[in-house]
């Protein structure tokens, strides 16, 4: 059940990639430096005091324009996403984040290419994957790992700066070869911010540097009956001859037996839940899996004498 979550799970995450891509091209929501407002849905979307500075409207019709136009809607957006963070966790992350699916596909790439998912990992992973296959890495993979990070980065640099200029404008001069010199030095400087972050410091900046992912995390760490991954700790002894599969298969390298404090940047992907079912199999014989409500209270402290091996498997 598990592997088809995750199949759909990357289905929803190449969707969002391609709008938020996309969004800018056709005005589905951007802020135009140009112009001076936002875009959205293909419409002009202003706080409406230019008629207070023209001195056709008073100060009450003007606040009430910006209480209906600017504080209200941002309320109920953030409100919103708190509120679904609180109950569920990092879904946007998890399945919507464009930052998340370069991590996961970097990850994959270095995997192939020197069997860490990270530079910064001290040791290879396992070899034998939990679906029993064998992933041999091969230096070749370096080619397309280097390529997918510098063109991650250069098209995340174009596409924040559609964000802020007309896109028509952008991917124009980008084509004729005619940008601007700030145009130039925008998508130069971004693409080597870029470069370095998806190379070094995805996870880190996933975990600390994300002021959209830490909020998430402070409103699901505030609810103990928030959903979270828990472990079957009365079945614990299944784990003994595991290579770490679930360790192994989190994206930012968690440990999802862990308590919850220690899963703060978790992600509620669900890669772990995967690689166990693969391993332990489709029949109820899965140690980890999702809970909620009252059951969630009891995942604040890790199990006693639980075998987590380093082991790497072959």
């Amino acid at each position: 059940m598990n592997t088809r979550l995750q199949h759909r799970r990357r289905i929803l995450q190449s969707a969002f990639f391609l709008l938020f891509v996309l969004a800018p091209v056709f005005d589905v929501f951007r802020y135009d430096l140009q112009a001076g407002h936002f875009w959205l849905f293909g419409q002009p979307w202003t706080l409406g005091l230019d008629a207070f500075r023209r001195g056709e409207i008073n100060g009450s019709e003007a606040a009430l324009r910006l209480l209906l136009r600017g504080f209200l809607p941002l309320a109920l957006l953030a409100g919103g996403f708190i509120y679904t963070a609180w109950r569920w966790g990092r879904l946007y992350c998890g399945w919507l984040c464009p930052h998340y699916s370069v991590l996961e596909t970097v990850n994959r790439l270095m995997m192939h290419a020197f069997g860490r998912p990270s530079l910064w990992e001290r040791k290879p992973l396992p070899q034998r994957q939990p679906d029993g296959s064998l992933l041999q890495p091969h230096r070749l993979y370096w080619l397309p790992t280097v390529l997918a990070i510098a063109g991650f980065s250069f098209l995340w640099a174009v596409v924040l700066l559609t964000y802020l200029l007309p896109p028509q404008e952008v991917y124009g001069n980008l084509l004729g070869g005619s940008l601007t010199r700030n145009q130039f030095i925008f998508i130069a400087a971004a693409t080597a911010v870029f470069i370095v972050e998806f190379t070094l410091a995805r996870h880190f900046f996933c975990r600390y540097g994300c002021a959209v992912g830490f909020f998430q995390s402070l409103a699901w760490m505030a609810n103990r009956r928030a959903m979270v991954v828990a472990f079957d700790r009365d079945r614990a002894r299944l784990c003994k001859d595991c290579n770490n599969a679930c360790d192994n298969a989190c994206p930012m390298r968690l440990k999802p037996r862990d308590k919850k404090r220690r899963m703060f940047a978790c992600t509620q992907c669900g890669e772990c839940i995967a690689a166990c079912n693969l391993l332990q199999g489709d029949d109820g014989l899965t140690l980890i899996d999702w809970v909620q409500g009252a059951a969630a209270q009891h995942q604040s402290e890790p199990p006693v004498g639980v075998p987590l091996r380093k082991g790497r498997g072959h």
